[in-house]
């Protein structure tokens, strides 16, 4: 069974209706759980009908912000194609298909190199490449987190200008710099489909704190999937305790009966 949960008593906050609400929601670990590696994922059936009713119960003002490419994107949730920020934000699809992004920096290839020299050293750690970003995961292996920091780190000193690191879960990945999901979120409330509405960030991971951030700053709301990281603090209080528990808020928002 699927609950909210709370470290202060905040599911109350939560919108019970979209009206007047623009939602923007991550994915892995917070719409879908996570999986031991990138590809293995599931999405469950009928999500993606779900944000499709979403979309068309706010006039378009829905986007997901992942650090997931857009191929990957609308892979995940086929045949639905959603407004995005991809790849944290570097990225940007609005309602109508138009896609604003730069093309990779100059550096990312010597990165890429690096890292893919780092992995083929580890096989427990796995490379993703995402066409203007590169991320090295090793979920498989938890202890490699500082040799894998050790890595990026080195990789992105001999990559010049025009990147930066972005660590998660498991993770740290090299993306373009001057980006992330709070920008985003930022360019997304100034077009038409979202002017005027309250915006709602949900997300799982550090890459969400930026969006946190912002939606707040736009008189809007944030709320984490599950309590962040221990050691680590979040500008959103937790109101989910799953993917599933924000499964089934989703569906209950676009429910004729809720």
């Amino acid at each position: 069974m699927t609950r909210f949960a709370s470290r202060r008593d905040s599911t109350h906050d939560l919108p019970r209706s979209p009206d007047g609400w623009a939602f923007f929601l991550d994915i892995d670990g917070t719409l879908i759980d996570i999986a031991p590696t990138p590809d293995a994922v599931v999405v469950p059936p009928g999500l993606p009908e779900a944000l499709a009713a979403l979309v068309v119960a706010t006039g378009g003002a829905v986007a997901v912000l992942t650090g997931r490419d857009l191929d990957t994107v609308d892979r995940l949730f086929a045949p639905v194609r959603l407004p995005a920020g991809a790849v944290h934000g570097s990225l940007l699809r609005d309602a109508r298909g138009t896609i604003i992004g730069d093309p990779p920096a100059a550096g990312l290839s010597a990165v890429r190199e690096r890292l893919a020299a780092f992995v083929a050293a580890h096989p427990a750690a796995l490379l993703e490449d995402k066409g203007t970003a590169v991320a090295v995961h090793f979920r498989a292996d938890p202890g490699l987190g500082p040799a894998a920091e050790a890595a990026v780190g080195e990789a992105m000193a001999a990559a010049g200008e025009g990147l930066a690191v972005q660590p998660g879960k498991m993770v740290f990945e090299v993306r373009p710099a001057g980006a992330d999901k709070g920008i985003a979120l930022d360019t997304f409330m100034q077009s038409a489909d979202f002017r005027g509405r309250r915006p709602i960030a949900v997300g799982d991971d550090l890459t969400d704190e930026s969006m946190f951030r912002s939606a707040l700053a736009h008189a809007g709301a944030a709320f984490r999937v599950g309590a962040p990281p221990e050691g680590r603090s979040s500008v959103a209080p937790t109101a989910f305790d799953s993917p599933a528990a924000v499964r089934s808020w989703i569906s209950a928002l676009v429910s004729p009966h809720s």
